[in-house]
């Protein structure tokens, strides 16, 4: 009894991060179908959801252990539907659905741009520097259009004047995700740590803000981290050149040791 009890927990705990992950990918294809039928800030809101449990689908397996090869698999083809392809369906249907051939070209490279920014992150991921993201990451990405449509949605704009100018955003967003700016992930911060009082207090107000005025604040807030890749970079052009060059420097004594090492072994023998 006890064996049966302990192998259906082991089984549920590996369910709960794709169960999160399926959640995830489930808002996602929504965004699409309610964008179809004209329901944007359903659309836009289960963007938004679907970051929501893509964020919680990775903590979930680092709670429990339970991370695998499948799961990070899994999470990446639903990143690449809620953060690749809906937005830019979304946005396509909102507002790039009028402008002919360069509307829906504008979607694709956006659709692109996701697909190659996932692609690098995951061959990248045991090796790139856990503070900063290389280029901006597909969720932020979604995020800022999410946030356009769901303001234009409900201060019922008159899109069509403007949807070249939509066309273009859709655009340099896919382009900064493909970029090497750096961005950060926030994750040098220990959350386990102690924070100023401050901090605390700050922290409400944004919640407190976001609850009262949700579309403004989102995506002027994502607007706002997309232009810090450009500006943190630049600020940080001769601290990043510094560390390319000791990356290679290292690299080179590497190789020197290897050949040494190779040279050494037929001698020996």
């Amino acid at each position: 009894m006890k064996m049966r009890q302990r192998f259906s927990s082991r089984r549920g705990i590996y369910l709960l991060p794709n169960l999160l992950t399926t959640a995830g990918l489930f808002a996602g294809f929504y965004a699409v179908v309610a964008s179809m039928q004209g329901h944007f800030v359903y659309a836009a809101i289960a963007i938004f959801v679907a970051m929501i449990m893509d964020g919680l689908d990775g903590r979930m397996a680092r709670i429990t252990n339970t991370q695998t090869d499948f799961g990070a698999e899994y999470d990446s083809m639903a990143d690449m539907v809620s953060f690749g392809i809906a937005p830019a369906l979304v946005a396509y249907n909102w507002a790039l659905s009028g402008l002919g051939k360069f509307g829906w070209l504008a979607a694709f490279v956006y659709v692109v741009a996701a697909a190659l920014r996932l692609a690098r992150f995951n061959t990248q991921v045991e090796t790139a520097d856990k503070r900063y993201f290389q280029g901006l990451a597909s969720p932020s990405a979604a995020a800022i259009l999410a946030g356009l449509v769901w303001v234009g949605t409900e201060y019922q704009w008159d899109v069509a004047p403007y949807a070249v100018y939509v066309g273009i955003l859709t655009i340099v967003s896919g382009l900064l995700m493909v970029s090497n700016f750096r961005y950060s992930s926030f994750k040098g911060s220990n959350s386990k740590g102690k924070i100023p009082f401050i901090g605390i207090i700050i922290m409400v107000l944004l919640f407190v803000l976001i609850a009262s005025f949700p579309p403004e604040v989102l995506f002027i807030g994502f607007s706002i981290y997309a232009l810090s890749g450009p500006i943190l970079t630049l600020w940080h052009l001769k601290d990043i050149r510094e560390e390319r060059l000791e990356r290679k420097r290292l690299q080179k004594e590497a190789d020197l040791k290897n050949e040494e090492l190779n040279e050494k072994e037929p001698e020996e023998s």
